[in-house]
């Protein structure tokens, strides 16, 4: 039997010279060896933030690109969709050589964005709802921005283990910044365009490209503990 292929869609490219990668990492579960369709719902979830990132941004040099996994679970030791995003940075660094990276995942994919992180194109990770479990390494995020966002009411993914996280990784990042997003669940489905414009403002302004956001400017400037907690 043939061997499963991740597949790394483009979902918008630059209008002219590129200034910078988007790539968009869909969740999944903890363990699992089925294959990622793509009908399925953790997956199309990201198209919006993929589609948003590129209306946005493709005036202004990003490339935005949409990876589907292989198969839907973390798969520990495998850490099958890992493996699945450096295989995809890889690609994207064989065609934008010298571009910087952005990552973007929710659920696991946050996970995986945030491990994925120490690669040597990545300049930054946005973490939405993410799993992040006890004992998650810190150091992948070592000099990058990071941004975390949960929902209070999320019982998919637990808040209090990504305000950890957030508390352990903010000495080792270049700058972190974590919200809470009030009465939002694991989908963040009842303020789709709050979690869009953070997405994309933290995207843009990570990689140096013009966006018009204002959500993220006290962030930076917020001291700790204040900044692991920011209400949105």
């Amino acid at each position: 039997m043939e061997e499963r292929q991740p597949e790394l869609s483009v979902v918008g490219r630059a209008r002219g010279p590129v200034g910078g990668v988007a790539l968009v990492l869909h969740g999944g579960s903890e363990f699992s060896s089925a294959a990622v369709r793509p009908w399925r719902l953790a997956y199309l979830r990201m198209l919006p933030f993929a589609i948003a990132l590129s209306r946005s941004g493709a005036w202004h040099g990003l490339d935005v690109r949409l990876l589907r996994n292989r198969v839907r679970g973390w798969n520990e030791p495998a850490m099958d969709p890992l493996a699945d995003a450096r295989w995809a940075l890889d690609r994207i660094r064989a065609e934008r050589p010298g571009v910087p990276v952005v990552l973007v995942g929710h659920s696991l994919g946050g996970r995986v964005a945030l491990r994925a992180a120490d690669d040597p194109a990545v300049v930054g990770a946005c973490a939405l709802a993410p799993w992040t479990p006890q004992g998650e390494p810190v150091e992948p995020v070592a000099g990058r921005a990071v941004l975390i966002a949960h929902g209070t009411h999320d019982r998919v993914t637990s808040p209090v283990e990504s305000l950890r996280y957030a508390e352990e990784a903010d000495p080792k990042a270049a700058r972190l910044a974590r919200f809470e997003v009030a009465a939002e669940g694991h989908a963040m489905l009842r303020r789709p365009s709050l979690w869009n414009r953070l997405v994309v403002t933290f995207v843009l302004r990570t990689l140096g490209l013009p966006d018009s956001g204002q959500v993220l400017d006290a962030a930076w400037e917020s001291a700790a503990p204040a900044r692991f907690r920011l209400p949105l």
